[in-house]
């Protein structure tokens, strides 16, 4: 087992305190979004076993199978299918869907075919993967997710009472679900951009004005005016009115499958999704929005956010379930004079803890880990959490 130096992302949106917390160390002044681990080629983590700091990418390249088990390479590759972070957003992050398995290898075959750069800015798919992806508050955690229905979106729209906004309203009222939001957010993310900023302008002014006043709408409202002051004129400012505004508490979570829209806004939170790098935007940004593409991948069902809070089993593992393979992740809540509580050795680890103070030991090693540290346990290694703390396991499902 490793302990993981990780690499913290300084994206404009993050948070200058929350993960310098978590960490314990002092802020340097600068946005902190999000703090990697595992080995993801863009910024792996590193390990250091007695020759000095290796990139966990590295050291999985070397021995696939002894690091990830025979299992997760013959169904995931040579590689750590997830990669498990530490998310904290200060403002909004791009309104986005991501594409089916199916898609995915679609559309990156599609590109390469055609020759499209792979840096180049209006690339849609950089891997051949989906990007399926949960979500756990650690604080009250707010967020966009999923469709609402059609004929709530049309009252929200229609109580802001701005002009340009009344012909979606009619769309939302007269067509069947999927083609209402289809019709509405194509209309919005196609329109003229002079005449939908004055648009959001309006709206923004509204949903102020509505946020400050009591009612069940009113947090909906609150967040859309700030989703709007800090994305002036953007369409998606009004294409995340279609959307479910939903505050997690610390321990619940939100599963992302393909095909939902969703954008994070605001809280600390584990994140953890499968290695992909594919992501269809709809707004809430100066990146590519590939109006045709992203309809072709986002499903146009309303349903309403299905917050997750984790199951314990006999063993005291406390689990958020998914419907996919790539990724498992579950908790463990640990108490002072407890008995040690064994991990299986099954599949590659990644351990983090969120509170307190733990110790990871193995057969022949001990770890301490304090708030905000990690580790690596590789496939076949036995190991065993104790102390009192909290601590995140990410693993595969098979």
């Amino acid at each position: 087992m490793d302990r993981l130096v990780n690499t913290v992302r300084p994206y404009a949106w993050g948070s200058i305190t929350a993960i310098p917390e978590l960490l314990g160390v002092r802020p340097t002044g600068e946005p902190q979004a999000e703090m990697w681990m595992g080995a993801h080629p863009g910024a792996p983590s590193r390990v250091d076993r007695g020759a000095g700091s290796v990139a966990l990418s590295e050291v999985i390249a070397a021995d696939p199978e002894g690091e990830l088990g025979a299992d997760a390479v013959r169904l995931f590759g040579p590689r750590l299918p997830f990669l498990l972070k530490v998310l904290a957003a200060a403002s909004p992050l791009s309104l986005q869907v991501h594409p089916d398995l199916a898609q995915a290898k679609e559309g990156f075959a599609d590109e390469e075919e055609r020759g499209v750069p792979a840096d180049a800015p209006h690339r849609n798919y950089k891997d051949a993967n989906h990007k399926p992806e949960l979500i756990c508050a650690l604080t009250p955690f707010n967020g966009l997710c999923g469709f609402r229905d059609p004929n709530e979106a049309a009252g929200l729209l229609a109580a802001l009472e701005v002009d340009s906004l009344k012909p979606y309203v009619d769309i939302l009222h007269a067509h069947p679900e999927s083609h209402a939001l289809r019709e509405v957010l194509t209309a919005v993310l196609t329109a003229d951009p002079e005449a939908m900023a004055e648009t959001v302008r309006q709206a923004t002014a509204a949903a102020e004005r509505l946020g400050a006043q009591d009612g069940p709408y009113a947090p909906a409202y609150a967040a859309y005016a700030s989703i709007a002051r800090h994305y002036p004129g953007d369409p998606g400012a009004i294409a995340a009115m279609l959307l479910n505004f939903v505050t997690l508490q610390p321990g619940e979570a939100l599963y992302l499958g393909a095909g939902v829209p969703h954008a994070y806004l605001d809280g600390l939170g584990v994140e953890i999704m499968a290695n992909s790098d594919n992501v269809l935007r709809c707004g809430l940004t100066p990146k590519h929005v590939d109006v045709p593409e992203l309809l072709r991948v986002v499903r146009f069902e309303s349903a309403a956010p299905a917050v997750l809070r984790p199951e314990a089993d006999p063993s005291g593992e406390e689990l958020y379930t998914t419907p996919i393979d790539e990724f498992r992740l579950s908790r463990h809540v640990l108490a002072d004079g407890a008995a040690p509580r064994p991990l299986p050795a099954t599949g590659p680890q990644i351990l983090l803890c969120a509170s307190g103070e733990v110790s990871l030991r193995g057969a022949d090693r001990e770890l301490p880990l304090t708030r905000g540290a990690s580790a690596f346990v590789p496939a076949g290694e036995e190991a065993a959490l104790s102390g009192d703390g909290t601590v995140f396991r990410a693993t595969v499902t098979a």
